[in-house]
């Protein structure tokens, strides 16, 4: 058999059977194969429609195949929907199957791999031979599901055996390796959800953090998705939140039953094996309202409640969506949320949900005590903290008539205000986060409940970056930083640890900095937009504008793209997603609400924010 049944992509009928190299898809709803009609040659590119009803099952090699059909013939196979990969093991030796682990890595690469023998087999009593695979490598998934961007470039070697007469391979590549439209095909990213660490709550404040933190993975996209789902949540965190976030499941638990699904109330019921059997109270609440609002999304219709069964089919604990609703992040809250914007006066003015007249908010920052360059206000909606128009000084003051301004909280001694302070960000905690870029001594600060001294927050891998801007997610967990290197301003996301500070020293660090931006040369503004996902503005090397939606993990999220607007210097968007994109354009302060064009509010305005 000749290599041209891998590198010719031929199609039938929609209505058919679609060859993809060593690959058949299967269209779904087909009621026999056509018997006439003619076949056309069409784009090599395999969708990538993530909704779409093309199913992909792999073909087995035939007799005879040389080398290099082999090597073809696999790395097509794993493009396979088999939840077990069964097609693709048939291309391995009997050892090499046994110990290959599929998912102990995925490398995704921008085209796919590409492979090319090590030399031609000249002698037929050859008895290995060697094939290299290469591409253009843009990310990795880990063993535990977790996205990374990885730029670079991709090699490894794949070793050949003949065995029976027949070739195959016997040192296959490290895992899975897939081209970035079979990964989108195949994947899907998915959040899990864990508590806030037991040991952040906040004491200054007082607020307790039983709040739960999204945990984005990627899980094949119809294998089972709600039983691969809760499997992967009993599995624990990523190891890049793991430091700061706590799973309410003991160690080891795992189902009892192989298959997940709702019942007749759309309830989801889940038998637990080992230590979590015999929880009961409060953990096993907990243990629920991680279930459901990870299960969510992944489920058929909307959980009614979540039921947690011992082994022996005891009933643990029985849990609501209202009564889970305690521990929500605030993206899946429901609530009303103003927007706030900077008017032409220097005044803050605010803008309800269903009003396009903005007003001025009452107290020091509304009527004209300070000229404000920026802005952050408080998730209660009850305070504000305003910088001076000239970027040196910090004031908080509350959002209500006759309220004062008082004194500045900090005073930043940068000569200009591009080397001032950015603007402030507040926690779910109540506690304000904001950055001072005096080249002198930059720093990044908190000032718990907003009130308290500012403590210097270390940052140990900025190395020689200066932070320009700052978003910390309501969790508290997560922080998102606009950092210039070398001429360079990438978002980056940050994980929020304690330290074991002595006296004088940072009581807290942000730690890994991930950058979720590798694509864009130069990010200008940047705002959570979910629980695990934050709306840029920034631009390519060499490119326009653009304004997207990015994913914590640096993933690009399946959403269409946003309506183009020139000249954006800032958005501004909620956590809860239903809620619209605030921005300041060339037009003014525009809005967009969800499915909808942009839309101005005032010609003259600047520094539009949601609360925290």
């Amino acid at each position: 058999m000749g290599t041209d049944r891998h590198t010719q992509r031929r199609r039938s009928s929609l209505r058919g059977v679609v060859l993809l190299g060593s690959a058949v898809l299967l269209v779904a709803g087909c009621a026999s194969m056509p018997d006439s009609g003619e076949v056309h040659r069409v784009d090599a590119s395999p969708r990538a429609d993530a909704e779409g009803q093309v199913r992909v099952f792999g073909v087995p090699p035939r007799a005879g195949e040389g080398p290099n059909d082999i090597v073809r013939g696999f790395l097509e196979a794993v493009t396979s929907e088999e939840a077990d990969f069964k097609t693709a093991r048939l291309y391995l030796t009997k050892a090499a199957s046994k110990s290959w682990k599929p998912f102990s890595q995925t490398t995704v690469l921008e085209d796919g791999p590409n492979p090319t023998m090590d030399g031609p087999i000249r002698d037929p009593e050859q008895k290995t031979a060697v094939a290299e695979v290469s591409g253009h490598r843009i990310a990795t998934v880990d063993r535990k599901q977790a996205y990374e961007p990885a730029e670079g470039s991709y090699r490894t070697l794949v070793h050949l055996t003949k065995a029976s007469g027949e070739w195959r391979i016997d040192i296959p590549p490290t895992g899975l390796v897939l081209g970035k439209s079979d990964f989108d095909r195949l994947y899907r990213s998915v959040n899990k959800y864990y508590f806030a660490s037991s040991d952040r709550d906040d004491r200054a404040s007082g607020a307790q953090r039983h709040v739960l933190v999204a945990d984005p993975v990627y899980l094949r996209r119809r294998i089972d998705p709600l039983t691969s789902t809760v499997k992967a949540l009993l599995e624990g965190p990523t190891n890049w939140l793991a430091g700061v976030v706590d799973s309410k499941f003991p160690s080891g638990t795992k189902l009892v039953d192989s298959s997940l699904s709702l019942d007749d109330s759309n309830g989801l019921r889940v038998r637990l094996s080992g230590r979590a059997s015999h929880l009961g109270g409060v953990q096993c609440t907990q243990m629920a309202a991680q279930l459901l609002y990870t299960a969510q999304d992944q489920a058929s219709a909307k959980i009614s409640r979540v039921v947690l069964v011992g082994g022996d089919g005891s009933e643990l604990c029985v849990l609501s969506p209202g009564e889970a609703a305690v521990y929500a992040p605030a993206g899946l809250r429901k609530h009303t949320e103003r927007q706030y914007f900077i008017d032409g006066e220097h005044r803050l003015a605010g803008l309800s949900e269903v009003s396009d007249e903005p007003s001025r908010v009452e107290g020091p920052f509304g009527d004209g005590s300070v000229e404000l360059g920026s802005v952050g206000v408080d998730r209660n909606e009850r305070q504000a903290a305003g910088v001076s128009l000239d970027g040196r000084s910090l004031y908080v003051a509350p959002m209500s008539s006759g309220a004062e301004r008082g004194d500045a909280k900090l005073r930043s001694r940068a000569k200009s205000k591009k080397d001032a302070l950015t603007a402030p960000s507040w926690d779910g905690a109540g506690n304000l986060w904001i950055a001072d870029r005096d080249p002198k001594r930059p720093r990044l600060l908190r000032l718990a409940a907003g009130t308290d001294e500012a403590q210097e927050v270390e940052v140990p891998s900025l190395d020689e970056g200066r932070i320009e801007g700052l978003r910390v997610s309501s969790d508290g967990v997560r922080i998102a930083l606009l950092i210039t290197r070398e001429g360079r301003t990438s978002l980056e996301l940050g994980r929020v640890e304690r330290t074991d500070a002595r006296a004088g020293e940072p009581p807290l660090a942000v730690n890994d900095l991930l950058s979720v931006t590798p694509q864009l040369e130069h990010v200008e503004s940047a705002s959570w937009a979910g629980t695990s996902r934050l709306v840029v503005v920034g631009r390519e090397p060499g490119g326009v504008q653009q304004l997207q939606y990015v994913e914590t993990d640096g993933s690009s999220p399946n959403t269409p793209p946003l309506p183009g607007i020139s000249g954006v210097e800032a958005v501004a968007a909620s956590e809860d997603e239903s809620k619209p994109l605030i921005a300041h354009s060339d037009d003014g302060i525009v809005r967009l609400p969800v499915d909808a064009n942009w839309k101005l509010v005032t010609e003259k305005g600047t520094a539009p924010v949601y609360p925290g």
